[in-house]
């Protein structure tokens, strides 16, 4: 039986390979003048009948290009395309080898008329600093939204997470018309719309304002995409409503709609659900899921949760966004939300704590209960006086209110597991947080070879207040016992209110290399109050005030720095490198404890970045940074604070700024006629007086802690990536990666007098794939494993050695018609964790969706959890300590739900012909 159905699937995932052929057509395309190969010409093949595309490729410096492909077509028509030219086709007779010849293209006059413009349907093409897709050229499963396409574009990654790579480098927005989607989360808008609208997808490294502004390209550290949509679905509206609900009580309720009329957009998002889901989502099987390690996954990036990040959350927000543009003239975008959210934990952590002679263990047991109601609202303002004079705006302001209780118990014991302390504390916030910021820049272009002049003036105010109420019993064990009580409250309140300005000129120097001088100036002004009353038996209220963990704390930052720096601008080289010259002066003073501490700093900091390109497919890029790091309120204020009585935090106000110094180099290169990448990295980071902790751990394991400016800490990291993508026809599709990376640190520190060192070094290998089968079968499996070594100095303490693996399986079917069904397996091995700590777990969630209405509404029933084994553990070592943790995570629960899409658009469509090619006569 067994070997009937795999004699069976073997005839479905290989069956019509016997009908097909393969063939391979070469030649040279060339300017019909000058003769100059075209390198990064788009060459395509398309059915005759109905234009569905065989297959592609692209020429090399050279101009040579073979494109392959796998079909049972007899003929096909051919179609050539390069930036700036006309497009050329002719139809071809397949054959097992083809000699095109020399192909020559004609520069595209201004005059369009009786040419047939066939640039919609280009799959792919590569202009200067812009990588752009044709989405209907990507064939996707019905009803697919902008992340399924970008699974099927050659270089772009996205992972089980919603993250999205291109060649290595991260997605880090993603724009629709150009403009901001609700935020800069890029998930918002790749997860919620749907890929039929989307005319084109657009990759390039993300700019600054003034680089956009002056005609820059990006100094490629990350990526944007730009969704343009399509001219027919840009006048009319687009909804998507859902609900669900299941067992143990578990809901969503989620809807968006969006209104598009050319360049204007308007948006509503509405969400509800105790799921940890962040309620943007619209897949019709892996949605309407919880996040499998409690808290959310990106949804407080994306301004639309407000919550504490751990347990589980029961959240509902709204949110509405808008843009409109006008080019030449103004560009605005802008957006609001409301949000609300509860979340709980219950959390365990045993913690191996390192000492220069011995050691001792503390076992932790915590409940966390918390509550947050949140208003954001953010815009993009841009207005160009004339050609030459554009005026940025970006303000962005916020208010929220939080309430938790934490309840906390903890004991700890020495190295033959004899009690020594305990604690047992409740702790209850309330607090209230307001922010606005804001970013003012002038820029103004003095004429049009790049002499530049901008203006930048920018605020953060902040504040935060909060009550906190103290109730702890610290138990001494031993020859000289004790019992401490603690019950006092709290009132904090912090402001920062930093201003900064900042000017800059650009002189050029040649057509390629600019001269860059300016200015910056920063004053940044922290007021910190803590008044805490201790309890008054006597009068039944906390009347006694504590004056020895009371403060009346104020820092005061004023930094000047003139900078100077130089471009280059070339066609392969790509240079800056700028130094600036950063004067500070510190002031900080305790008006209620007496204490203050003025002093002036002089640093000299460079910054450099080179991008060398080999050619149209490679890359090279060397980055620089030095930075300067300024020590937090609570690090240097010098009052204990005593909300872990057993470890007292004391600030140190002669704390001094530290400075890190980075280095980053990285290689990628993506063969598009092989369809496949490779890409490297690797970087370090030493960190000069860098603020670290320093402890004093008494008898009675009593630890104070400290801060002090230590060097001697780094970090690094490597990695190589390698993708290949394998396609047959419109027969099936393979895609792999390989992606091993490892990272090592040190980190140093003292307690009870001795310096520690902790070196770690982690490897991680990781391989995955993706196989498609006709849009009806996919199947992508991935494994990882990571080997991680933790080593101190100190002889009396063993190397931490352990090793830990992930496992996933998705597989996807899309038959038969309407029905999909979804099985999504994690396996997780967590190695050397602590005895009461769960390795390992095999975490699987399994859906089943039938598509009704003419695939406007979707009926899902889902499996969350289905073996009811999900855990939240893992492990961390520090300098001077080794932790196992262990969370709150979403059990097992049982969903059905149901998802409604309607769409209308309106507006005159154009003349289309077949999958979109169009005529101007």
């Amino acid at each position: 039986m067994k070997k009937f159905h795999l004699s069976i699937l073997f005839s479905i995932l290989f069956f019509g390979l016997s009908f097909s052929q393969d063939f391979v057509l070469s030649g040279k395309i060339v300017d019909a003048i000058t003769q100059a190969p075209l390198e990064a010409s788009t060459i395509y093949a398309e059915s005759v009948k109905d234009s569905a595309l065989v297959s592609y490729t692209v020429s090399d410096q050279k101009g040579v290009f073979e494109l392959e492909g796998d079909t049972s077509l007899k003929e096909v028509n051919v179609f050539f395309s390069y930036n700036g030219y006309k497009p050329h086709y002719i139809k071809v007779k397949l054959e097992s080898q083809v000699d095109l010849g020399k192909v020559q293209l004609e520069e595209q006059a201004q005059e369009l008329e009786g040419v047939l413009i066939v640039g919609d349907r280009v799959p792919i093409t590569i202009k200067k600093d812009t990588l752009e897709f044709n989405a209907d050229s990507f064939k996707t499963k019905p009803d697919a939204n902008v992340e399924d396409v970008l699974k099927k574009l050659p270089g772009v990654e996205v992972d089980s997470d919603g993250k999205i790579t291109v060649n290595g480098k991260e997605v880090d927005q993603v724009l629709v018309n150009g403009q901001v989607f609700f935020s800069n989360d890029p998930k918002v808008a790749t997860k919620s719309l749907p890929k039929d609208i989307i005319s084109k997808i657009q990759i390039s490294d993300t700019k600054t304002k003034e680089q956009e502004f002056s005609g820059e390209e990006g100094e490629g550290e990350t990526k944007t995409i730009n969704l343009t949509i399509k001219e027919d679905k840009n006048k009319g509206y687009m909804g998507r409503m859902a609900a669900g609900y299941g067992t143990d009580e578990r809901y969503q309720l989620n809807g968006l709609l969006n209104y598009f009329s050319n360049k204007k957009r308007l948006s509503f998002i509405a969400s509800s659900n105790n799921i940890n889901n962040s309620g943007f989502s619209y897949d019709e099987i892996y949605d309407m899921v919880g996040n499998t390690n409690g808290g959310y996954s990106g949804a407080q990036e994306s301004g639309l949760i407000n919550n504490f990040g751990n347990g589980i959350t029961t959240s509902s927000n709204l949110g509405t966004s808008y843009a409109n543009a006008e080019k030449g003239e103004y560009k605005i975008d802008a957006n609001y939300f409301f949000g609300y959210s509860d979340s709980y934990n219950d959390q365990k952590t045993s913690r191996e704590n390192i000492l220069p002679d011995s050691r001792y263990f503390t076992e932790n047991e915590s409940n966390f209960e918390g509550s947050t109601n949140s208003n954001r609202g953010a815009a993009n303002i841009e207005y160009d006086v004339d050609e030459t004079l554009r005026v940025s705006l970006q303000p962005s302001m916020s208010v929220n209110r939080t309430n938790s209780v934490n309840r906390n118990n903890t004991f700890s014991t020495d190295e033959e597991g004899d009690l020594i302390n305990s604690n047992n504390r409740i702790t209850v916030n309330d607090g209230f947080q307001r922010n606005f910021s804001n970013r003012l820049s002038v820029m103004k272009k003095l004429d049009t070879i790049g002499k530049l002049i901008t203006f930048t003036f920018s605020n953060d105010n902040s504040e935060n207040k909060s009550t906190s109420n103290l109730n702890s019993v610290r138990e001494i064990f031993g020859d000289d016992p004790s019992v401490e009580n603690v019950d006092q409250l709290s009132d904090i309140n912090n402001k920062n209110n930093s201003y900064e300005l900042e000017a800059r000129y650009r002189q050029p120097l040649t057509t390629k290399l600019f001269l860059d001088i300016g200015y910056e100036f920063k004053n940044e002004h922290r007021d910190n109050t803590k008044d805490v009353m201790d309890y008054d038996v006597d009068d039944n209220r906390y009347s006694q005030f504590n004056e020895a963990l009371s403060s009346d704390f104020n820092f005061v930052n004023i930094q000047q720095s003139p900078f100077l720096g130089l471009r280059h601008n070339g066609d392969k080289l790509n240079l800056r490198v700028n130094a600036s010259y950063v004067m500070t002066e510190l002031d900080n003073q305790d008006f209620l404890q007496g204490t203050s501490f003025s002093k002036s700093y002089k640093n000299l900091l460079l910054r450099s970045r080179l991008r060398y390109s080999l050619g149209k497919n490679s890359r090279i890029y060397l980055r620089y940074d030095s930075r300067l790091s300024l020590p937090s309120v609570s690090q240097l204020q010098p009052v204990p604070n005593v909300n872990n009585p057993l470890n007292v935090v004391i600030g140190n106000p002669n704390l001094l700024p530290s400075v890190n110094h980075g280095i980053d180099l990285n290689y990628n290169n993506y063969n598009w006629k092989e369809r496949s990448g490779v890409f490297f990295y690797t970087g370090l980071d030493i960190q000069k007086d860098r603020v670290s902790a320093i402890s004093t751990t008494d008898e009675n394991f009593l630890r104070t802690t400290r801060y002090t400016n230590i060097d001697g800490n780094y970090s690094g990291y490597g990695g190589v990536g390698y993708s290949k993508q394998i396609k047959k026809d419109s027969l099936y599709t393979l895609k792999f990666n390989v992606r091993p990376r490892l990272s090592y640190g040190r980190q140093v520190s003292f307690t009870n007098g001795v310096e520690l060192k902790a070196k770690r070094f982690d490897v991680t290998p990781y391989v995955s794939t993706t196989y498609n089968y006709k849009e009806v079968l996919e199947i992508e499996p991935g494994y990882g494993i990571s080997f991680n070594n933790t080593t101190y100095n100190l002889d009396n303490i063993e190397d931490v050695e352990y090793t830990s693996q992930n496992a996933n399986l998705r597989v996807t079917s899309y038959w038969p018609k309407n029905l999909i069904w979804g099985n999504d397996l994690q396996y997780s091995y967590n190695g050397n964790v602590g005895p009461g700590f769960r390795k390992d777990a095999l975490f699987w969630n399994m859906s089943l969706g039938l598509q009704i209405l003419e695939d406007k509404g979707t009926l899902k029933v889902l499996a969350y959890d289905l073996l009811d084994q999900n855990i939240n553990t893992r492990r961390t070592t520090g300098e001077d300590f080794i932790q196992d943790y262990q969370g709150t995570v979403l059990q097992q629960y049982f969903m059905a739900s149901f998802t409604y899409k309607f769409d209308q658009f309106g507006g005159k469509k154009p003349d289309m012909g077949s999958r979109g090619r169009r005529y101007y006569n």
